[in-house]
């Protein structure tokens, strides 16, 4: 399963003028974001793609992708992060990193089967989610109507929770988990998400030390953010 996530960022800079991730038009939460999105407990998904739609000054739109698949040289710390965003939007490359003059709707258009995240949206637990599935987010600022009503031309309104709104760095973290669950269980090898060991190795059949052990959990100060009109789950 290839995993999408897009998120729209309708104060994000476009270029790298900006004396911190926070005062960048709020680059914190699309680095919050792409941070859920792109990282495990002991390396970063190979499966996930995300992308920020950047609308803000000076030259707006902007299409940022990143592809876990081809991330490299980046730690999780919010300095590493502040440095490659500088060097991407200042059109030098970065590992993993990709940038086009797309539009949200241009990104919205191309993507697969399209799950907008909403907190009247139908319960996610209860669809089935097929093997090329895109996520759209809205920042703190929300997803305005125009944007929400052209994403659900393409798929349909999902949820966390009826009438629950969440931080867009923790949608992403628990979509992650969920479908990373049903991958669980359609393989039946895998232990919980996290330990880095297998089932066998979790009922004391295999030995821990062959694999890689739990995993240290990393603590994480998320923006204060929510979706505002179109709060995701």
């Amino acid at each position: 399963m290839s995993r999408h996530f897009v998120l729209l960022s309708r104060t994000g800079r476009t270029d790298a003028r900006f004396h911190s991730l926070r005062e960048g038009g709020r680059l914190d939460i699309v680095y919050q974001c792409a941070l859920f999105a792109l990282f495990r407990a002991h390396g970063h998904r190979k499966d996930t793609v995300f992308t920020a739609c950047l609308a803000g000054p000076p030259r707006p739109p902007l299409a940022m992708s990143i592809s876990g698949s081809h991330l490299r040289n980046v730690r999780i710390d919010e300095r590493t992060w502040e440095s490659a965003l500088r060097e991407v939007l200042s059109q030098k490359p970065y590992p993993g990193f990709s940038v086009s003059r797309q539009s949200f709707q241009d990104v919205v258009r191309t993507a697969g089967e399209v799950y907008v995240l909403h907190e009247g949206g139908e319960p996610i637990e209860n669809i089935p989610i097929g093997n090329d599935p895109c996520f759209v987010l809205g920042d703190h600022v929300g997803l305005p109507k125009k944007d929400e009503a052209f994403a659900l031309r393409f798929g349909k309104k999902v949820s966390l929770g009826k009438n629950r709104s969440y931080l867009a760095s923790f949608c992403i973290s628990a979509i992650q988990y969920i479908l990373d669950k049903r991958e669980d269980a359609t393989e039946g090898t895998e232990g919980p998400v996290g330990t880095g060991l297998s089932k066998d190795a979790l009922r004391g059949t295999e030995s821990p030390s062959k694999g890689k052990g739990p995993g240290r959990s990393t603590r994480l100060t998320s923006p204060s953010t929510s979706f505002g009109k179109t709060k995701s789950l």
